[in-house]
């Protein structure tokens, strides 16, 4: 997957995360829809990684597309 291909995915993402907030402030959500929005956030994360992975390498004149996916529990505990 490269940039353009994760940058289209974090925007897909976004749209799906934007359009559950807006149901969750007129009336809440299902049980399932509330899961759902915890999945969103969660693939927001991982991709928003793997691009901030992608071009670490290439600054670092390392290959990007060598960069993997790391699972949720990695992304979601990471310190900054």
């Amino acid at each position: 997957m490269d940039d353009s291909e994760i940058m289209g995915r974090i925007h897909q993402l976004v749209e799906d995360e934007h359009h559950l907030h807006e149901r969750a402030g007129s009336g809440g959500l299902t049980d399932e829809e509330a899961a759902r929005l915890r999945q969103l956030e969660e693939g927001l994360d991982q991709c928003w990684d793997l691009l901030r992975q992608r071009r670490a390498r290439r600054r670092a004149g390392l290959d990007p597309d060598e960069a993997q996916p790391r699972d949720v529990e990695t992304v979601e505990h990471y310190r900054q």
